[in-house]
């Protein structure tokens, strides 16, 4: 067992294997490095219940802030790894400390993208990744206020969601033709956007942000199609990309991410990667998969620890993630790019159904409104990799479990 083990990554990923490294026994240094000054929290509530004011700060932290310091796990908050050297194993910081490390575990995670938009910097323009950005945004809320939502995706609508159910105008700017187009298809963004509508959100779609416009703050967003989005405040949520600079200049292999094997190695010996900034590849699948899921980050971070331990079992989790929106559920599990087939099993009409994303027979992904329990005795049948009948997919009185077990 080697002495001096390094995370990169203070998140949900890397708290997650500092805590199994100690929990499998290790008892060398552990030294966990985060370029946020808050312990790993968990990002969920920060668009949900911490958002609307419904849940303490402290209640999205991964441990009570003594955890660590009674683990003996070394931390190093508030300030950012900047380059890796491999051969000398060492990790230098931004402030010109060098950590050195036996084993290394980047779990640096994603960032916002930031589009050269005019007025992106004015103040009451917001994104939403960190606790900071979205207390930022909660002390934006007050009677009365109007809020300019920019991309629907899943964030963006989770914000218009929070927001509206605390009295704030809601208007949307996406450029698909529906919400969650790129990831879910039409059929069923299409059923999103008649939720947001029913809540009194106004969407217009098909049309990208030009400027945002503001003497001393914003006060409008101007689209590229020429409308004017009058606004007290704005959310901007179009994406993000990982975290990758810190591999310059080294042998670490990157292609949307940090690429590792089933095991989180990466290919260089004795560093591995975990989490949002991962290109997994994933023994299921057959195919390299970067996600950015809470159950992802809990589940690989861990994964990689034990690895680095020498276990050689592999990160094989079918990916699951859910989202809250006013009072409906959604989830989703497995993971396509394409499909061509997509089965539906209940009503989208009703907003109470479970769609299945099948290529060549098989069922790569499961996207649930309301059926959290159908999603579930869905994932043994991604798992398998099975031809399923879409007929019997569709029939609501064959059980899933039946299926599953056939």
């Amino acid at each position: 067992m080697t002495d001096r083990f390094v995370i990169v990554g203070a998140n949900l990923a890397g708290g997650s294997a500092a805590t199994t490294l100690r929990e499998e026994g290790f008892d060398g240094t552990i030294t966990l490095i985060g370029a946020e000054a808050h312990p790993p929290y968990e990002r969920p509530p920060l668009s949900k219940e911490y958002l609307r004011g419904e849940m303490p700060v402290e209640k999205t932290f991964l441990h009570a802030g003594d955890y660590y310091e009674e683990k003996s796990i070394d931390t190093v908050f508030g300030v950012r790894a900047s380059r890796i050297d491999t051969d000398r194993k060492v990790v230098t910081l931004e402030d010109g400390e060098s950590v050195p490390y036996d084993k290394l575990l980047i779990a640096t995670g994603v960032r916002n993208r930031r589009f050269p938009i005019p007025g992106l910097d004015l103040p009451g323009v917001h994104d939403l990744r960190t606790i900071d950005d979205a207390s930022a945004i909660r002390a934006e809320i007050a009677p009365g206020k109007t809020a300019a939502v920019v991309g629907m995706g899943f964030i963006g609508a989770e914000v218009a969601a929070s927001l509206r159910s605390r009295g704030i105008a809601i208007k949307v700017v996406e450029g698909f033709k529906v919400p969650l187009a790129r990831v879910l298809g039409e059929d069923i963004g299409g059923v999103l956007e008649g939720l947001h509508r029913d809540h009194g959100v106004e969407m217009t779609f098909g049309d990208v942000v030009e400027r945002f416009e503001g003497s001393e703050r914003v006060e409008r967003v101007v689209t590229k199609a020429g409308a004017v989005v009058e606004c007290d405040f704005a959310v901007v949520g179009v994406g993000v990309q990982p975290n990758v600079e810190i591999c310059e200049g080294s042998a670490i292999a990157v292609d949307n991410g940090i690429l590792v094997d089933a095991q989180c190695r990466t290919n260089v010996e004795d560093v591995y990667a975990a989490g949002d900034v991962a290109n997994h590849a994933h023994p299921v699948f057959g195919r390299n998969i970067r996600v950015e899921h809470w159950q992802n980050a809990i589940k690989q971070g861990p994964a990689a620890a034990k690895s680095m331990l020498g276990n050689d079992a592999a990160y094989d989790e079918i990916h699951w993630f859910w989202s809250d929106q006013y009072d409906d559920n959604i989830q989703y599990a497995g993971h396509h790019m394409t499909w061509d087939d997509l089965v539906v099993r209940g009503s989208l009409k009703e907003r109470n159904f479970i769609a299945f994303y099948m290529n060549g027979g098989l069922i790569d992904a499961a996207v649930a409104l309301n059926r959290g329990k159908d999603l579930r005795r869905t994932m043994p049948l991604i798992k398998a990799r099975k031809p399923v009948d879409p007929v019997k997919l569709r029939d609501d009185d064959i059980e899933l479990k039946s299926l599953a077990s056939a």
